[in-house]
């Protein structure tokens, strides 16, 4: 990702970062059924807001996805898997931290469900069969990931990968990894709202634009114009 390599490598890193950008091809959207089995419906005395925490690759496109979803009310990315004292990104690079570039989704689930969130994840957000990698970028910190919050998570997104994985709606088995969120660590200012921020960076037209669109096309009824964004918040 131009923005995050120039700053921490040399001319001969860029210049294969370059040459894989050039011949990476884009995760194509796939319209998949929602989940048979989804999270209890929100009742009037419980929480009006949820949290989700999911990796797909680079975190630019997975934030900016989310960002335009309703009833999505934040999405920051940031870093998990791994200790906090290895959480940036001048360290996450190694592959070697365990963790992984993720988005922290606070959602309304009075407006959308924890399945509807995994039905875009997996449809559109990034493609769930790659192991360690999404486009042009690979590495551990690039996998595909699921870090749930509680019993009720685990056994959705364990339904909802059995179900995809038995219906064959991809050409390869799904890869996603599940795992208990043990941490989640805000990431450097300068990575949210970065799709936003930067509509005509190379990477953001190739790799992440095509997934917003994809989302208005694929579920226009989960579809927001205008994302939320960090900075509005007071976050960015």
């Amino acid at each position: 990702m131009i923005g995050k390599l120039l700053p921490i490598a040399g001319a001969l890193a860029f210049s294969a970062w370059a040459f894989s950008v050039s011949n990476a091809t884009t995760e194509a959207a796939v319209p998949l059924p929602p989940p048979a089995l989804d999270a209890p419906s929100t009742q009037a005395t419980q929480p009006t807001q949820e949290t989700a925490v999911f990796a797909g690759g680079c975190f630019w496109g997975v934030q900016a996805v989310f960002q335009h979803t309703r009833g999505v009310l934040n999405a920051v990315s940031g870093y998990a898997g791994g200790d906090k004292a290895t959480a940036s990104y001048a360290l996450i690079g190694s592959g070697r931290t365990g963790h992984a570039e993720s988005v922290q989704i606070t959602f309304d689930p009075k407006q959308i469900s924890y399945g509807k969130l995994l039905q875009i994840y997996f449809s559109v957000a990034h493609d769930p069969t790659q192991f360690n990698r999404q486009g042009p970028d690979a590495g551990t910190q690039y996998r595909s990931a699921i870090f749930y919050l509680d019993a009720s998570q685990k056994q959705v997104a364990e339904r909802y990968i059995a179900q995809l994985d038995a219906t064959h709606v991809f050409p390869r088995k799904i890869v996603t990894q599940l795992a208990p969120l043990a941490g989640f660590y805000r990431a450097e200012d300068y990575h949210q709202d970065y799709a936003t921020l930067n509509p005509y960076s190379p990477y953001i037209v190739r790799f992440d634009q095509p997934k917003i669109a994809s989302l208005k096309t694929l579920m226009p009824e989960l579809y927001r114009d205008n994302p939320v964004l960090v900075a509005a918040q007071g976050g960015g």
